[in-house]
């Protein structure tokens, strides 16, 4: 993992966060190798450049938040959409592509946050600003990087699930299932996450870097974790909700019962596993925050400002929201009353009686 130095300033309430993302960035000075167009930006072009389709939140999502957003500030502007499919390579060519075609910034959120800092000195040797989206890009600085608190999300996630296996008296080892070893935003979250397993007393069995994200590599690894460990595991500790779907699923094909697993992203499958008792809990971070967010600070560059950050990761000027740990006692307010979630789209099915049991309409 990346040791670079962080530095980080103090960070307001989601709620007060969200609202300043609606809003057009303040402008400043900053370190930064592209300076956007400016001038004529009628018919201007952005890039938004997602990673893979193993987390479902980038095309229902991330997507259509981001252009949604840009529609209201530049109606003429049109965002080239790309999703690399975890192929690195591949990202390269549509960063090539997109610089090709003339757009005036590159939203990214990076495959491979190493290979990513080819992607930045290229775009900025053509003037051209990257935001990095999600994952940050240590090597190289972008322009601008948005994202949720990485390393406080997996400290979140597993300070709840430690203080819930305290409260069960809960005697044993816990299990750590790591995201993709090329995501720095994945090297983050571990680093948070043993910030709270370490000291917890509980014994970390074993842990695993967990290739593209992939759930099903997960569930592979948790099954032969099953085998190895049987009932010493009192817990799982997954970085993302298709992780800690993977671990759920070992757990149920080994036929014994599912300890408490963490999550985050807050996917509607999570959603459904919580309130069926399944997954301890998720993360709630509103994509349509960071989305917004990333597509006022590409309408300033593209103006030819620089927006100044409101904190620094990796030298990078930074904006990072503050998340929600979500649970069953929770879930109620935070993603369905809040409006992230509808009912209709969560309680079917099976489902729909443990709706009713949280009074989730």
């Amino acid at each position: 993992m990346n040791r670079a130095k962080m530095r980080t300033t103090a960070l307001a309430a989601v709620a007060v966060l969200a609202g300043s993302a609606l809003a057009a960035c303040g402008s400043g000075s900053t370190a930064g190798g592209g300076t956007g167009g400016g001038g004529d930006l009628e018919n201007a072009k952005v890039a938004f450049l997602m990673p893979d389709l193993a987390s479902t939140r980038y095309e229902l999502q991330d997507r259509p938040l981001f252009e949604a957003r840009m529609k209201q500030l530049c109606p003429s502007c049109e965002v080239i959409y790309q999703n690399a499919d975890s192929d690195a390579a591949k990202q390269q060519q549509q960063a090539n592509s997109a610089l090709a075609q003339g757009v005036k910034a590159i939203v990214i959120d990076p495959v491979d946050s190493a290979a990513a800092a080819t992607i930045v000195k290229t775009a900025q040797s053509q003037q051209v600003p990257i935001i990095a989206y999600d994952r940050p890009i240590p090597a190289t600085p972008a322009d601008y990087y948005i994202s949720f608190d990485n390393e406080k999300i997996g400290q979140m996630i597993a300070q709840s699930l430690v203080d819930h296996l305290k409260a069960e008296n809960a005697e044993g080892g816990i299990l750590q299932v790591n995201g993709s070893p090329t995501d720095a935003a994945a090297g983050l979250i571990k680093k948070g996450i043993h910030s709270a397993v370490d000291p917890s007393g509980f014994k970390l069995l074993a842990e695993y870097d967990t290739p593209d994200w992939q759930p099903e590599k997960a569930q592979t690894w948790v099954s032969g974790q099953i085998t190895q460990f049987k009932d010493q595991i009192v817990g799982v500790v997954a970085a993302n909700d298709g992780t800690g779907g993977g671990a759920i699923a070992a757990f149920k094909a080994a036929g014994g019962d599912v300890p408490p697993v963490t999550g985050n992203d807050a996917e509607v499958a999570a959603a459904q596993r919580i309130i069926a008792g399944d997954q301890y809990n998720t993360i709630s971070k509103p994509i349509k925050i960071v989305a917004e967010a990333a597509a006022n600070v590409a309408w300033d560059f593209m103006q030819g400002k620089k927006p100044a950050g409101k904190a620094t990761l990796y030298d990078t000027p930074s904006e990072l929201f503050v998340p929600t740990v979500v649970t069953k006692e929770n879930i109620k307010e935070v993603l369905f009353e809040s409006g992230i979630m509808k009912a209709a789209d969560v309680c079917t099915g099976e489902y729909a009686a443990g709706c009713d049991e949280l009074g989730i309409k």
